[in-house]
């Protein structure tokens, strides 16, 4: 059985039970018996009215976000270009099937991760942080990690320059821009020419939390992605601390809904509705 973090989903769980309950014992029995004591007055006390008002507006709110999208927000730099600090976005939760919000167990679906998908998930080393990654490795697949290049089953993610990146808000660092091509999905990448090629590589280890250090290969087990952040060089992903288990999964990043720039205290309105790619 999953462990069971006390979070936001676990809390609207709790709250849609016990307003439920009460809604429930309220319809079937309280309600008549008010009505029969006090001839046809239907006022109920305050916790019966406070679970009769929010049950349907907790409930909705639960199915919501549980089952189709939930609102996350953006706290780091390193899915960088494609995702800036302080971007809102949406993850669709249906993509990888259908999980309970408490103990995760997925019920209905069978969709998986393919090769680019930017995915939501409950972080192996501590499943009550949320961290946001690209996939790059499937089950079964082949990598290799060297000079900064990807190589999935013996083919090159090839790269393209495009720039050098620069962006309010973010560090002052020097950061190429390059178009990554991975098995046919296009998208920006930075890479940091003062950054070692193996520094955010983890110690090696075995199994299914196997992490990948600079020129080291890595055959993905059964169940088992391998993500990193576009920021190639700021960001602590896969690579330091192992794969992402199926069970981990959360849903993929579909949509930027907001973006706010802490620092001018103001929106950046270009980035607002942009699908995430």
């Amino acid at each position: 059985m999953s462990d069971v973090h006390f979070d936001f989903a676990v809390l609207l769980t709790v709250l849609t039970f016990v307003t439920g309950l009460g809604w429930l014992v309220d319809k079937l029995w309280l309600a008549q018996r008010r009505r029969a004591l006090i001839g046809g007055d239907d006022k109920p006390g305050w916790i019966i009215d406070f679970c009769r008002s929010f049950f349907p507006v907790i409930f909705a709110v639960l199915v919501l976000r549980s089952f189709v999208a939930e609102p996350f927000r953006i706290p780091s730099e390193s899915m960088l270009p494609t995702l800036i600090k302080g971007d809102f976005i949406l993850v669709n939760k249906f993509t990888y099937g259908l999980r309970d919000p408490v103990f995760h167990h997925r019920f209905f679906g069978n969709g998986e991760p393919a090769r680019g998908d930017v995915v939501v998930f409950r972080w192996p080393r501590d499943p009550s942080t949320d961290f946001i990654k690209r996939i790059v490795g499937v089950p079964g697949d082949h990598l290799v990690y060297k000079d900064k290049t990807l190589y999935v089953n013996g083919v090159v993610a090839k790269l393209e320059a495009d720039g050098v990146y620069a962006a309010s808000g973010s560090s002052s660092d020097v950061r190429y821009r390059l178009r990554e091509n991975l098995s046919g999905v296009e998208h920006h990448i930075l890479t940091d020419p003062n950054r070692p090629v193996d520094s955010l590589c983890g110690p090696a280890s075995s199994g299914a939390n196997e992490s990948l250090c600079a020129g080291d290969e890595l055959v993905l087990p059964p169940g088992q992605y391998f993500g990193m952040g576009d920021n190639r060089d700021g960001s602590f992903d896969s690579r330091g601390w192992g794969t992402i288990p199926e069970a981990n999964l959360v849903g993929r990043a579909f949509f930027i809904w907001m973006s706010w720039d802490a620092q001018s205290k103001r929106p950046f309105f270009s980035r607002i509705g942009t699908p995430i790619r």
